[in-house]
């Protein structure tokens, strides 16, 4: 018999979360106070909306079993993030900034799941408060929500496993503190010290402290959303442009790994292989787009050959890490750098880590899989385990890793067809739906780095924003929801 959904834990968690953005939103109110714009109302009132919604939630959730499973932690995540998405598209969508609902849940969503795909044509004319907000959105959703909240809500002190489950990525889950809650503070710290570190070295740069805080809110967050309808190719500045790379390649890390370096446990570094596949395959991308971009007739020209290699550590790096800002329109480059740009899309950077996609530890594994397939062939009577990080993968690992891959690239395949359907062109369809599946951003054609996603039709906005909501909880915990099976067990 199957146990009984617990949905009075159900809504006190989702009120606490929602406390949580109503005193956010209520914090972004002083940005419009500080530049003197007259816009602070819309977000007291969003704040106020949440902090009913909290209220309500909050009693109607009093006094619950404290007993949570998947479902109650699926559920609780989803729809979390959907309900952070309605809420905090109201100052938007009310200030007349985005006036079209379908935009502005389409941009808030983007902002959550960090995509940083965008439906906005004037950016610049965006007040400061908004941008601040639109920036926020990636920085709480990077870490997440659930993450954050961990670390900052005693609420969660018996369901925080389950929760922690459901959002993290990757299919092994990096034990930094046997209690969840201080697993999530450690992470909360180590993303704060990245932020922190960023902003201090965009100031020395020449960037406004405005500027930077946000840019560095979406280089942590590996989001995009840029104060500029430029991105950062409106900064002419090799210095920001090769810090924001720096960063962009740092937080495609393990967060984990920061937390053992800072406690002198370096084996954990030499010994990940996840770490060092990321970093290898990306620098044999950079170099090869660094190639192709290269004028072989005028080798003497220095500042034509460090364009050419910084275009490409920042282009390769933003869409590796899932960042998705640019420099430079990759559409004018040659097609072959198109495919390495959607392999990097796809493959992503580590788990435990601000970016999307497959993550590297699934194509390493998967690609050890199929070697070790062909020497099987070879040799039928070899026993021939297959290893990671000096371990052996367990047949459970494995399978999760190969049916997650291969589910990946089927909705993906599924996800351009329904988009060719819907009337985007094939390029717009390929690009625009592994981007934001992957967590990118930009993707090819009208919706690469010099177009965006405005005039698509709006049937494939409300399709691209479930995709997002699924790419950045790793599909499972979004899909199971649609399963009948899930709700009988």
């Amino acid at each position: 018999m199957s146990k009984e959904f617990n949905l009075r834990l159900v809504l006190r968690v989702m009120g606490s979360l929602a406390l949580v953005e109503s005193v956010l939103l209520l914090f972004v109110c002083i940005i419009p106070l500080i530049y003197g714009e007259d816009d602070a109302h819309f977000f007291l009132i969003s704040s106020l909306i949440s902090f009913s919604f909290s209220a309500l939630a909050l009693y109607l959730g009093r006094n619950p079993s404290l007993s949570i499973g998947k479902r109650e932690g699926s559920v609780i995540v989803t729809f979390t993030w959907i309900i952070f998405t309605l809420i905090g598209l109201l100052p938007f969508w009310m200030s007349g900034s985005i006036p079209s609902f379908t935009d502005a849940f389409f941009e808030t969503i983007s902002g959550f799941t960090t995509t940083g795909a965008s439906i906005l044509n004037n950016i610049e004319e965006l007040s400061h408060g908004m941008l601040f907000w639109r920036s926020l959105t990636h920085w709480i959703g990077g870490l997440g929500i659930i993450v954050i909240s961990l670390a900052i809500l005693p609420v969660f002190s018996t369901s925080g496993t389950q929760l922690f489950a459901a959002e993290t990525t990757g299919p092994t889950k990096d034990k930094i503190h046997p209690k969840i809650n201080e697993t999530a503070k450690r992470l909360f710290v180590i993303y704060i010290i990245l932020t922190l570190s960023e902003t201090i070295l965009l100031i020395f740069g020449g960037m406004s402290l405005f500027d930077a805080i946000n840019h560095s809110f979406a280089t942590i967050a590996t989001g995009g959303f840029s104060t500029k309808q430029a991105s950062v190719g409106y900064w002419d500045s090799a210095y920001i442009q090769y810090i924001i790379s720096i960063f962009m390649i740092l937080s495609g890390i393990n967060f984990g790994l920061y937390y053992f370096a800072f406690k002198n446990k370096f084996e954990k570094l030499r010994e990940n292989e996840e770490l060092r596949y990321y970093l290898i395959v990306l620098f044999v991308f950079v170099t090869i787009v660094a190639l192709s971009l290269v004028d072989f007739s005028n080798l003497a020209n220095f500042s034509m050959l460090e364009k050419a290699w910084r275009d490409s550590l920042f282009t390769v790096s933003s869409l590796m890490t899932t960042t998705g800002f640019c420099t430079a329109d990759y559409m004018m480059w040659k097609p072959l750098t198109w495919v390495i740009l959607l392999i990097v899309m796809l493959t992503g950077a580590s788990a435990g880590s601000t970016s999307g996609g497959i993550k590297m530890i699934r194509v390493v594994i998967s690609g050890k899989a199929c070697y070790y397939e062909f020497k099987r062939l070879i040799h039928p009577n070899a026993i021939i385990p297959i290893k990671y990080n000096g371990h052996l993968v367990r047949e459970d690992i494995l399978t999760r890793v190969l049916a997650f891959t291969l589910l990946y690239l089927v909705v993906a395949g599924f996800g351009i067809l329904v988009l060719a359907m819907s009337g985007m062109g094939f390029l717009e369809s390929t690009g625009g739906m592994i981007t934001c599946l992957g967590g990118v951003g930009p993707g090819l054609g009208l919706v690469g780095p010099a177009g965006n996603f405005h005039d698509i039709p709006e049937f494939s906005k409300w399709f691209l924003s479930l995709m997002m909501l699924a790419g950045r909880l790793e599909l499972y915990t979004v899909f199971l929801l649609f399963t009948p099976a899930f709700w009988k067990r």
